[in-house]
């Protein structure tokens, strides 16, 4: 990677999905090189030609990774992303009548790199276990948004021709509800199974409380009281098995992305570290990993991750007014994993649990607390990182102990 000092021309990619327009300008911030590509071999190796002439290129971009970001990486070139917000900032500035174009994206990008530059973060390649890792997490939180969808499509269906299925079974994420529907789609179905074959299919499918199982057998029977028209049966029970398939369906993709995340975290040398967190366990563990990666000069303070995750807030001030505000600008990803995880802490860790409950009664919202817990943790977390040390708890009352920590008294009993 080249010095700052060493650029002497600065380029910008204002990319979409089927082409990309380039802008070059030199030192004194004239344009040498314009064009477009189109996404495909033919435009990345048009691309690698026309910039060839210029091997002391910088290029900034308005993302940080996807395709166009590959390709370039790929190529040798020296990237520096930029937030989209300060790109239509740097935009606004060169046309203030608010016309835009890809044209004049790429051009204000590309001054607004040889301009400021020398203060922004430039890409470094990556661990391909951590990128990996990363997507697979990434993917696999899509799939469980995708399952809660289904399983609210779910619950509407059922709600429009089989209420006695809502009665009798309370959480329909498990499985064993899906293969219920399967067996028995329709309220007549359920009916004329009988009871032996209700009791039969309970305890197979590992429903041996008796209270529950009692209510549920009171439902069964009364089946067919509450169910929908003949026409709405027949078509609803047909979309309400469809899902329970693809929910089955899907849930077996889940498991094996479990299995292949828990693979690529065990290979990293960092998961120990990680893997002791309070409370993160093996779902929560590999998705911190994935996004702080390890590159430890990234996050040079506690404040620069906790910025990045977005728990800390912003401060606006003008005049009289003085507020203080979320977090917007972060990695989203981070950030629910963090508020996550610090709900999962407070099963674990005693003062976790107590600093939340100091923010609730403090008036904080739920999401709040567990922002502000979020946001002590990270501190943790970075320091653990850069020591490359596992959490101790021991080791932390110590800490706290000697350091006098307002958290510490929060674990204290309370005289009655």
């Amino acid at each position: 990677m080249k010095a700052w000092t060493q650029i002497t021309h600065y380029a910008a990619l204002d990319w979409a999905r089927d082409h990309h327009d380039i802008v070059v300008v030199d030192r004194s911030g004239t344009i040498v090189s314009d064009f477009r590509i189109q996404h495909s071999i033919e435009g990345w190796t048009e691309l690698r030609s026309r910039l060839a002439p210029y091997p002391d290129l910088a290029v900034a971009v308005e993302t940080n990774q996807g395709p166009a970001v590959e390709q370039m990486m790929s190529a040798g070139l020296q990237i520096y992303p930029v937030n989209p917000r300060s790109a239509r900032n740097y935009r606004d500035r060169k046309a203030p009548t608010g016309v835009k174009n890809d044209r004049l994206d790429a051009w204000a990008t590309a001054d607004a790199l040889r301009v400021d530059g020398h203060t922004w973060r430039p890409l470094k390649p990556e661990d391909p276990l951590i990128a990996e890792l990363r997507q697979l997490c990434r993917d696999e939180v899509s799939m469980i948004e995708q399952r809660t969808s289904l399983l609210a499509q779910l619950r509407h269906t059922l709600h429009a021709y089989y209420p006695a299925a809502l009665e009798a079974f309370e959480d329909w994420t498990f499985p064993s509800c899906w293969e219920f529907l399967i067996e028995f789609p329709t309220p007549e179905a359920l009916a004329a199974a009988g009871p032996r074959k209700w009791k039969r299919w309970l305890a197979t499918h590992n429903f041996h409380w008796q209270g529950p199982n009692e209510k549920r057998l009171a439902v069964f029977a009364r089946a067919t009281l509450l169910q929908g028209n003949p026409s709405t049966v027949a078509a609803k029970s047909l979309l309400a098995v469809s899902i329970a398939k693809i929910l089955r369906t899907l849930e077996a993709q889940l498991r094996e992305y479990r299995r292949q995340i828990q693979d690529r975290f065990e290979k990293h040398p960092d998961h120990d570290l990680f893997g002791s967190l309070p409370g993160a366990g093996p779902k929560m563990a590999p998705r911190l990993l994935s996004e702080l990666g390890d590159d430890r000069s990234r996050f040079p303070s506690p404040d620069a991750l906790q910025c990045y995750a977005g728990t800390a807030p912003i401060s606006f001030q003008s005049g009289q007014i003085n507020r203080t505000l979320m977090r917007r600008a972060c990695n989203l990803e981070l950030r629910q994993a963090v508020h996550l995880w610090a709900s999962l802490s407070m099963r674990k860790s005693t003062w976790a649990y107590a600093y939340y409950l100091k923010h609730r009664r403090d008036g904080q919202s739920h999401s709040c607390a567990l922002r502000c817990l979020g946001q002590r943790w990270l501190k943790i977390v970075w320091k653990m990182w850069q020591s490359r040390t596992r959490y101790d708890p021991d080791f932390h009352q110590r800490n706290q102990l000697k350091h006098g920590s307002w958290v510490l008294q929060l674990q204290a009993p309370t005289s009655p």
